[in-house]
């Protein structure tokens, strides 16, 4: 039998769809229906023909353009084709993209490893990386992160086409500080690869619920990778009063590098895109997160004033 929803609770679902799929015009990505469901703001799933039927109401009024199971708010030209291409890759390197983490899992103070970016939303494009979220013992962020680095460095010739290993935070600090659209998705998004530290986290980042509720986390089969022999070694060399002196050092030399080598940086942006923190090092010299919500902000104005007739119709505000 098929339940009955309230006004207030369609329009809540149809808010919540109309956004994400805003969200995703950033990126040319059209959403399929599995992805409508989960990110459609409400607690409770909705049923494929609960979406069916708020999709037409939408459609109806111009709102959303449908093509094969797929959706989104402005022309389609290419973007399924791109769309299929790209998850097709990823899927023919996910296990790749597993057996990274589970690698990187055995260095020295790493207790998880997340893979964020793109392939944690089922595509990867020809351009794209492997991009890893890495969360560290307390006081160990830049020890960990300088041995990950000099070994991309010296046996992948400095390559991050699968090793981009550019967010770590400690245990000690697992709430993300930055709360917005941009961040909510890539928590909510976030594939726990390996490590038993990802339920503390998820808790730790609940405000994400306020973005799309009950569906802050992906479910994923963790493992914890046992630490080889010479990274159990490591630990020990850095424990203590030497290893607290080696991190600080470490974290030191990295960000006086980065003030010389992104000095066109005012203090605002090299703070977010460049976070240094005994807790945190983030290295994301492009400002994706602010070019994605900026766009973001710019999609939206565009389509409320393009649609704000049919957006009134159906009492809608975005």
């Amino acid at each position: 039998m098929t339940r009955t929803l309230e006004t207030t609770q369609t329009q809540a679902i149809k808010t919540g769809i109309l956004k994400h799929l805003l969200y995703s015009e950033v990126f040319a990505h059209p959403l399929n229906q599995e992805e409508l469901i989960r990110f459609s703001c409400t607690k409770e799933s909705i049923s494929f023909e609960e979406l069916h039927a708020i999709l037409a109401e939408l459609k109806s009024d111009g709102l959303v353009e449908l093509h094969d199971n797929h959706a989104c708010l402005f022309s389609v030209d290419d973007k399924i084709e791109r769309r299929n291409a790209a998850a097709k890759r990823a899927d023919g390197l996910f296990d790749r993209a597993i057996r990274v983490s589970r690698f990187i899992q055995k260095f020295p103070f790493v207790e998880g490893v997340g893979i964020s970016g793109s392939l944690s939303k089922g595509i990867l494009h020809d351009d794209g990386d492997f991009d890893f979220f890495i969360i560290v013992k307390p006081h160990r962020v830049w020890i960990a992160r300088t041995l990950l680095i000099l070994y991309k460095k010296i046996f992948l010739l400095n390559s991050r086409k699968y090793f981009c290993v550019n967010y770590f935070i400690d245990s000690d600090h697992l709430e993300i500080e930055e709360k917005n659209r941009f961040t909510a998705v890539e928590v909510a998004t976030l594939i726990p690869a390996c490590g038993d530290i990802f339920d503390a986290f998820y808790e730790a980042n609940n405000w994400v619920d306020d973005f799309f509720p009950g569906k802050g986390r992906t479910a994923f089969e963790t493992h914890q990778i046992k630490k080889p022999l010479w990274s159990r070694i490591l630990q020990s060399i850095f424990s203590g009063a030497f290893g607290n002196w080696t991190d600080q050092r470490a974290m030191k030399i990295t960000l006086n590098r980065w003030k010389k080598k992104f000095g066109d940086f005012d203090n605002e942006k090299f703070e977010l895109t460049m976070k240094s923190r005994r807790y945190v090092s983030k290295h994301h010299p492009n400002d994706f997160q602010n070019k994605v919500l900026s766009k973001y902000e710019e999609l939206r104005s565009r389509y409320t004033e393009q649609h704000a007739q049919g957006l009134k119709k159906q009492g809608i505000e975005l």
